[in-house]
């Protein structure tokens, strides 16, 4: 067992919201923050929030900035970082990446690389939880280039059929298959599109089970052998499959379903030796109960904020003090034993995008010129293009804020997100407010009888206002602003 390490300043490989978020951490531990900005991303708020920051992949373009491996190494040593922190997406899973940091003693604050080949690519991980006996769909490898192989493999599972990249998440790549005809031309548009989003374009096959629940695990580990869960979040209200609506803990499951599941995940882990943060993911087959293995995320998720609420256990925190090699359960660790983490009250996350729902969900850009969020006991908001001012541009994601409701009881919880949906004015860009108020207010979500499924079949979700009305509100909120200064 080593010496924990001390760190003085971590760079924060990322931007916008997880970059915040991370910083935000740091500096509750006295640790000092390094912002990097692409130069289309120089006015964006993460790098004001660090105490230092630098352009990184100068001429590379908005996003390709922040894959330069080489050059975010060149600015960590130049500013003498300790350690760095991915957030999620870019560089996040990418083991080449850790490996380059360890190369220079930079510490990646996340698992290790042989853990994140592992369980990076979907296909090995699913067979190293066969191995630890946990149930998996039944799925394909990785899809070969011939065409009469591709359709043996995908008669041999069955159709209907789900498509996914072996690498990478956020529902790039990923297809329904009903039957043969559509199975080829669907692979090369999934293969495509994983190319283009994680540089890979290995897809597989999988069995569709249609009256899916999507829930998953938190687990913690750290250096010494020690691993623990933080229960289970469920995400199953998607569009496209990508969340928009995280729930913790699982309303539909009981007692005895929660620990089942959690000690598949545990299983999962220990069979890796898994550290740092990471997430094991589920489908439920909400006929019969079954979970089934699907994925890990070995990094920290977007939706890690319902699980520190209802938990306690700030993640990011988690995440620096494991890197520094201190052991759960150590009283300098700040992260406590499984037997002392105990699940308080209810929490869900809604995501706050541009996107215009009236418009099939086209993402809008331009520049916000009025902000007002919402407050109050039990709101927690985590943005970082979220205020009066900011210009929101076609380069990066759409998501402007996240906001989490805790409250003792789901209802409540629901009750409390729903208010503050309803106090945002956000004015300049088209938002999802109308359309997440829809949908946390809907029966079926109030009363746990949701899958996957859920916002494809209830057309109600997208009963908006009138245009009029609306414009009619933004007059008068115009009016309200000149005469009363608000």
């Amino acid at each position: 067992m080593g010496t924990a390490l001390n760190f003085k300043k971590i760079l924060v490989a990322n931007r916008s919201e997880i970059a915040i978020r991370v910083m935000r951490g740091a500096a509750e531990l006295g640790i000092k923050t390094v912002a990097i900005y692409a130069e289309e991303d120089k006015l964006a708020l993460h790098r004001f929030k660090a105490d230092e920051s630098y352009q990184v992949g100068a001429g590379l373009g908005p996003v390709k900035a922040y894959l330069d491996i080489e050059d975010i190494v060149r600015i960590a040593r130049k500013c003498g970082a300790d350690a760095i922190h991915p957030g999620y997406g870019f560089l996040s899973e990418n083991p080449d990446f850790a490996e380059r940091c360890a190369e220079e003693g930079i510490v990646f604050i996340g698992p290790s690389p042989s853990i994140m080949r592992a369980l990076g690519d979907k296909v090995s991980a699913r067979a190293i939880a066969e191995k630890a006996g946990v149930p998996v769909v039944p799925a394909t490898g990785v899809l070969p280039d011939d065409e009469a192989a591709i359709k043996k493999a995908a008669a041999g599972v069955g159709y209907p059929l789900m498509l996914k990249a072996s690498w990478g998440g956020g529902g790039r790549g990923m297809r329904v298959i009903e039957s043969e005809a559509e199975l080829l031309a669907a692979v090369d548009t999934g293969r495509r599109e994983a190319l283009s989003a994680f540089g890979k374009g290995d897809v597989y096959l999988e069995k569709l089970v249609r009256e899916a629940r999507h829930v998953e695990v938190q687990l913690i580990g750290d250096s010494h052998g020690n691993l623990l869960h933080l229960f289970e979040r469920d995400c199953s209200v998607q569009r496209r499959h990508q969340k928009v609506v995280e729930r913790a803990p699982a309303p539909y499951l009981d007692d005895a379903q929660r620990q089942a599941l959690c000690a598949l995940a545990l299983k999962l882990g220990r069979e890796v030796g898994y550290d740092n943060a990471g997430t094991v993911e589920f489908l439920m087959d909400a006929d019969t109960g079954a979970f089934y293995f699907i994925e890990v995320n070995p990094r920290i998720q977007v939706e890690h904020t319902v699980t520190e609420e209802v938990t306690g256990v700030d993640i990011v925190k988690a995440q620096i003090r494991i890197a520094e090699g201190q052991a759960i359960g150590a009283p300098e660790s700040g992260i406590p034993a499984q037997e002392d983490i105990h699940l308080n009250g209810h929490a869900l996350q809604c995501r706050v995008t541009t996107e215009n729902p009236e418009e099939n969900f086209i993402p809008d850009y331009g520049r916000i010129v009025a902000y007002r969020g919402a407050t109050g006991f039990g709101i927690r908001l985590d943005g970082g293009t979220a205020y009066a001012g900011a210009q929101v541009t076609r380069f990066y994601d759409s998501l402007l804020e996240k906001v989490t409701a805790w409250a003792p009881t789901p209802q409540e919880a629901i009750n409390r997100m729903s208010r503050a949906l309803n106090e945002f004015r956000i004015r300049g860009v088209a938002t999802n407010l109308v359309f997440l108020a829809n949908l946390v207010n809907h029966p079926k979500f109030r009363s746990n009888d949701y899958t996957t499924r859920f916002i494809d079949e209830t057309p109600e979700l997208f009963a908006f206002p009138k245009r009029k009305d609306r414009a009619t509100k933004l007059l008068r909120f115009l009016a309200d602003v000149n005469v009363n200064g608000n």
